[in-house]
């Protein structure tokens, strides 16, 4: 299967996709039902409402969403009524622009369901400001856009009663896909013609996706009663693939070599190319079996690695005689085959009609692994501080929207004129760098879906097929909204300008009026998130420092416990793991997004970079020892002189993070084991020289993040 044939099909099978579906039905049904009978703006009305809702109606656990659109339907209801009397008077109008653009804002400190919430009513507020409404006709819009959410809450209840397990298969299924590209990233370590730091930068770009898919798969999985609670052969398979598919992204994160030294020493023969193609091949059948899991169909393995691995092997002792010692070869050979046999593993539970394992032989703590958002009211009244991002953000909105309403209102004013606000509302973000972006494809989207609309317009002028194609970029306008956004809009532009010209308006005036309302909100919203009490990535990026580094220490702690003959429960083990996974992911996140602001604002970029890859390296090396030593069954003490270089380790990751947080305390060590408790000291085996080789390279990392962390904060 073709690398962009699979891609069109975890598409179509993806969540985006569905909820591209729904939303479609959603919004269109009411509006054509209604225009049989001549209620057209009935119609429309209603399918606002279903609009409106749809935007809180995020991934996650069906008890979540229920809630989430049931208080959703609510506070849509409660501002529709306030602004059909509001609009009445443009200073009340004004007043609660201001007030509503603050406290929905707000609500972002609740998590991204509360913020999608927020952007709802601040969506029907926006549209219903510019509405003619009369006061003994506000009641009635209200209750039907009211309407118009429920029935969207109702349709979107019904499909997950009637599929249950589909958010969970495309959630898995796009987290499979997400792991599969991470290891075609690993595999181009191994191509001579590549370059090492872009082979790092990609890495570790992947490796934030990674982290928000399987922060969305353990969402759906590890929040619904219907996958913990029922012991169904499929919920089974879910969660026992998504624990082995965690287990390999390890794996594959653990497996780290010297990329540069390996290069210069084997990159003649020709065998680091044979490595890389061997890992692109496990990686298009690991992708394989995404795309299976995300369609809900059987899949039958078409390749056989043993052949390969065989003529790898070959290949190995053929370069022995060349180059002399080979053991690096041959470590990365049993890398592979443990690799592939992870990937069968997975591909087992497809053959198996019965999954036996129970979940519960996992001895997982699954509520541990997961996020839980506390809605109390004292976590709003603790934002109300200039410190707190939200708070800041909030009354940057107030500004811009205050600027963007008088400006439509006094300078601007139109039949669209609510689009500068709603322009304004939807393009500045907390980051100064999302705006930036959000600002960029917005303007180039607006105007290539233009053209694209008005090529189409002036071309075609039958009424079905100009339907057909409405559909079309309304169908791909949804499915793209949370995944792409300046594909979102080159598809939303022509979809509006379609619908305006059934609703016999002329296309092209409002396509001038489209781009020049969103030209003036992009630009309010640029300035304001410039300008107005910015806090720059390069002024917290330390806070994200300081955090991968406590979760290496974490980390490094369980490998010294192990090292001296303590038993750590897998469900610490895998805690500590997650927390560095999402911290780094967090940390990368955040450089990324520094790199995307003003020069000016940057502050060492090329140090923090370096930092990113050294903890990436530090967590590999300490996980390849720590899943090999929990891996025996009784592991014995090591003596006290041998553990010397994780404590050397721990020493300079604690003086990190002194440097980081002066406030720090170091924690106290730990007794060293009782020399009867200890493994006797005897002549080391290869297995033992190799480990103190990695436990020293695990030392000389940690000095060189000392020295790095030490450049940042000077």
């Amino acid at each position: 299967m073709k690398e962009q044939t699979r891609k069109i099909q975890y598409f179509l099978f993806s969540q985006d996709f569905s909820d591209g579906l729904r939303i479609t039905l959603s919004v269109l049904i009411p509006a054509l039902l209604f225009a049989q009978f001549g209620q057209l703006e009935t119609g429309l009305t209603l399918s606002e409402g279903a609009l409106c809702v749809s935007i809180i109606d995020t991934p996650g656990p069906v008890l979540h969403k229920r809630n989430g659109m049931l208080l959703g339907n609510l506070c849509i209801f409660v501002v529709a009524v306030l602004t059909g009397f509001a609009r009445l008077h443009v200073v009340t109008m004004g007043l609660e622009v201001l007030a509503l653009s603050f406290l929905f804002t707000m609500v972002q400190v609740y998590g991204n369901r509360a913020s999608a919430l927020g952007s709802a009513v601040l969506l029907i507020m926006i549209l219903t400001m510019d509405k003619p409404l009369e006061a003994p006709k506000v009641l009635t819009h209200a209750l039907l856009v009211l309407a118009g959410g429920v029935w969207y809450m109702l349709l979107a209840l019904a499909f997950f009663e009637v599929r249950p397990y589909r958010p969970a298969q495309q959630a898995l299924g796009e987290c499979i896909h997400a792991i599969a590209q991470f290891m075609k990233v690993k595999a181009a370590f191994y191509r001579s013609d590549t370059d090492l730091e872009e082979d790092y930068r990609r890495l570790v770009a992947q490796q934030v996706i990674v982290n928000e898919k399987q922060d969305a798969v353990r969402e759906v999985l590890f929040k619904s009663r219907q996958v913990i609670k029922e012991s169904t052969n499929t919920s089974r398979r879910l969660v026992l693939t998504f624990v082995d598919v965690v287990d390999l992204y390890e794996h594959i994160t653990a497996t780290y070599y010297d990329y540069a030294a390996l290069r210069e020493r084997f990159g003649r023969s020709g065998v680091l190319d044979d490595v890389a193609e061997l890992i692109q091949v496990m990686a298009n059948e690991l992708d394989h079996i995404g795309v299976a899991i995300q369609s809900n169909r059987p899949y039958k393995t078409q390749i056989n690695l043993s052949t390969p691995l065989e003529r790898f092997k070959a290949r190995i002792d053929a370069t022995a005689d060349e180059e002399g010692n080979n053991l690096v070869l041959k470590k990365i050979l049993v890398n592979l085959r443990n690799l592939t046999q992870r990937v069968n593993d997975i591909l087992n539970y497809f053959n198996a009609k019965e999954v036996a394992k129970e979940i519960g032989s996992y001895d997982l703590e699954y509520s541990r692994f997961v996020s839980h958002q506390d809605y109390s009211l004292k976590v709003l009244a603790d934002n109300f501080t200039f410190s707190s991002a939200v708070f800041r953000h909030s009354i940057r909105m107030v500004l811009a929207c205050g600027v963007g309403f008088l400006v439509a209102k006094l300078l601007f004013a139109g039949h669209h004129s609510y689009w500068i606000v709603m322009t304004v509302a939807y393009m500045l973000k907390p980051a100064f760098s999302f705006t930036k972006q959000r600002n960029y494809e917005r303007v180039v989207g607006t105007l290539g879906g233009g053209a694209i609309a008005i090529f189409f317009l002036v071309l075609v002028h039958d009424k079905t097929a100009q339907f057909i194609v409405l559909l079309f970029f309304m169908v791909m306008a949804y499915s793209f909204q949370r995944k792409n956004y300046i594909v979102y809009v080159t598809f939303m532009t022509p979809f509006i300008l379609i619908l305006f010209s059934f609703l016999g308006v002329g296309y092209l005036t409002i396509a001038e009026e489209r781009v020049k309302d969103t030209v003036i909100g992009c630009v309010i919203a640029f300035a304001a998130g410039y300008l107005l009490f910015p806090k720059w990535e390069s002024e917290h990026l330390t806070d994200f420092m300081r955090d991968v580094i406590r979760a290496n220490v974490k980390y490094l702690q369980k490998l010294a416990e192990t090292l001296a003959g303590k038993s750590i429960h897998i469900t610490d083990y895998k805690l500590a793991r997650k927390e560095v996974y999402v911290s780094s992911a967090n940390l990368a996140a955040a450089f990324q997004r520094m790199l995307s602001e003003p020069k000016s604002k940057q502050r060492n970029s090329k140090e923090v970079h370096q930092f990113v890859v050294l903890n990436h390296i530090l967590s590999s090396n300490i996980a390849t020892i720590t899943s090999t030593m929990m891996a025996k069954n009784a592991p014995s003490a090591y003596p006290t002189e041998d553990l010397r270089a994780v404590r050397r380790s721990l020493k300079s990751l604690n003086n990190s993070l002194k440097k980081l947080d002066p406030q720090y305390a170091e924690p106290a060590a730990e007794a060293a084991a009782p020399a009867s408790e200890a493994r006797q000291k005897t002549e080391p085996s290869a297995d033992d020289r190799l480990l103190m080789e990695q436990l020293e390279f695990i030392q000389k990392v940690s000095s060189d993040i000392g020295k790095v962390t030490e450049a940042v904060v000077a």
